[in-house]
């Protein structure tokens, strides 16, 4: 028996399954939460990040406490996605290895409704399931909700971020008032907070960690480099980490397949997780990262949500999330079960601000990191393979018919000779690559006083103004949307009548021109072209007429209309 979880008044039937599993010492959560669901006297909000072993503080109760006897749902668990709930009742059917007549069921969008619905009828105890699917199901008929005791809201603060609001109100006036209900969140916005007092009773609280806090075992740094130079930097931090096994986080669908497509083109096994692709081909791309297949998942952040996958060594924000707290539940991915992870954001210098924020909302500090030179990646990548090497188990039986031919293959080679050309043959592609490499990492401080000048932003003509809808934060999402670009590359704006003026940072002014060939607005093509190539170029609003203001240029935050 394990004592450790049989003192939180588990029985042996589950800590004999405990046990098999290797656990030996129950999480934080656990401690806290498996002891007061048992107790049933209260409704429970418990604060905690993701990989801390939330399934098991709720789970392990939850199946103590269903009535085998009784065959209708007893337990409700809400989840955001179809992953999550796959590995919860994949959890809850390890957990109960010893409980031969407790049936936990998952119901989820993209699969069949009707081999759901007849799973629900082989009585069911325990239904895990996204908010979508269940009210099909309620709408059918095709449930009964009636003898729920036990109501669990998993990832609570990630649901309401994906829109399910409405259905979860609509689930929790469907399901009795006498029930209990656990509330489970990485972080509590205020709409998780209005649940917990409109749908629960005096509620405990539990906190493992501080409110949107981000756990303990995450390193967090940053890399500040030129907006033109992201994806080299991303190849830099893989190719210094020869073990790296990660998701990259990037802000839109087309930048997502991008980074995909750029790291499959240069030899990494990759792929892109967003909300094009189909149920199926979601399957197969995350069936591949959880069996290894793929050394990174560049995914966004909607597509990432629920993603349960061990040993992540790293997350990397591509680009910052447009709200402050989708970064807790990013860099959760990784220091799962109480590993070690890194969470690395590169970023411009106009987001150094963000980082600043970043470190108030998950009390933690970031550390600014130094891009490694490209000497230094061969030089890891080198050792990296040497080890490799030396490590490598030997199948004598299966190689040994071999070993005659290749002895005699490579006989007039020494051995310093052989070591040579081997670790050549396989470490060419980098030594090529990072050969005259420059570094990426920029100065803080001079640039900053570059950037202060203006002398970095290039003024452009657009032609749409206020006659086409446009105001400064319509012009500004346009442009961002069209030139998928972040509005900290974005300047000063000028609206007029038929046309407006926009600066854009002179470092993708190139790529800026290019994106618009071919984007219309209304029906009508958008013509976009450098204003000193115009006689009205030097036109604009009234803020840019006369004498220039100094060093008065808006912060990102203002530019963008974001939370940040």
């Amino acid at each position: 028996m394990n004592e450790a979880f049989a003192g939180l008044g588990l029985s042996s039937s589950l800590t004999q399954a405990v046990a098999e599993l290797g656990f030996t010492k129950p999480t934080a959560i656990q401690t806290e939460a498996i002891p007061t669901i048992l107790s049933q006297q209260s409704d429970i909000v418990a604060l905690a990040q993701t990989g801390t072993g939330k399934t098991a503080a709720f789970g392990l109760p939850i199946l103590q406490m269903i009535d085998p006897e009784l065959k209708t749902p007893q337990a409700l668990i809400l989840c955001p996605t179809r992953e999550l709930c796959l590995q919860i009742c994949n959890d809850l059917n390890v957990f109960s290895k010893f409980l031969p007549k407790i049936t936990p069921v998952p119901v989820y969008g993209g699969a069949s409704i009707q081999n759901q619905i007849s799973a629900l009828k082989r009585n069911a105890q325990i239904v895990v399931s996204t908010p979508g699917r269940l009210i099909d199901l309620i709408s059918r008929k095709a449930i009964k909700l009636n003898d729920v005791r036990y109501l669990v809201l998993d990832e609570a603060d990630e649901m309401l971020n994906m829109g399910f609001k409405e259905d979860i109100d609509r689930i929790l006036s469907n399901v009795p008032e006498d029930k209990f209900t656990y509330l489970f969140s990485a972080t509590m916005p205020k709409e998780v907070e209005r649940i917990a007092v409109n749908y629960m009773q005096n509620p405990e609280q539990i906190s493992v960690g501080g409110r949107n806090q981000g756990a303990g075992n995450i390193d967090h740094i940053y890399y500040t480099v030129h907006s033109k130079h992201r994806y080299e930097a991303l190849k830099r931090v893989v190719d210094f980490n020869p073990s790296f096994f990660g998701i990259i986080f990037c802000r839109t669908r087309a930048e997502t397949r991008e980074v995909a497509d750029k790291l499959i083109r240069d030899g990494y096994n990759s792929d892109a997780l967003h909300g094009d692709l189909s149920q199926q081909q979601r399957d197969i791309v995350m069936n591949k990262f959880r069996s290894r297949q793929l050394q990174m998942l560049v995914a966004t952040d909607v597509a990432a949500r629920g993603i349960d996958v061990d040993d992540i060594t790293h997350v990397i924000h591509y680009n910052l999330p447009d709200e402050p707290e989708n970064y807790t539940h990013r860099s959760g991915r990784t220091a799962r079960a109480g590993k070690f992870g890194i969470s690395v954001s590169i970023i411009n210098l106009k987001e150094v601000y963000r980082i600043k924020e970043l470190e108030k909302i998950i009390g933690k500090k970031f550390q600014q990191g130094v891009l490694p030179s490209g000497f230094e990646v061969c030089e890891k990548q080198l050792f990296s393979l040497i080890e490799k090497i030396h490590d490598v188990e030997v199948n004598e039986k299966e190689i040994e018919p071999y070993l005659p031919q290749i002895y005699s293959m490579l006989n007039d080679i020494s051995k310093e000779e052989l070591i040579k050309r081997f670790v050549s043959d396989e470490f060419n592609r980098f030594l090529m690559y990072y050969k005259n490499s420059a570094d990426l990492t920029v100065d803080q401080v001079s640039k900053r006083r570059e950037s202060n000048k203006r002398g970095n932003f290039e003024r452009f003509f657009v032609s749409v103004g206020r006659m086409d809808g446009m105001d400064k934060g319509h012009l500004l999402r346009f442009v961002c949307n069209a030139a998928n670009i972040e509005s900290s590359m974005i300047g000063k704006l000028d609206i007029n009548h038929s046309f407006s003026f926009i600066e854009i940072d002179g470092e993708i002014s190139d790529s800026f021109l290019e994106s618009f060939k071919k984007v219309s607005h209304r029906g009508r093509m958008v013509k976009v072209e450098p204003a000193n190539d115009r006689k009205d170029g030097n036109r604009g609003s009234k803020s840019s007429k006369g004498k220039k203001k100094k060093g008065k240029e808006r912060s990102g935050k203002e530019r963008s209309g974001k939370r940040w």
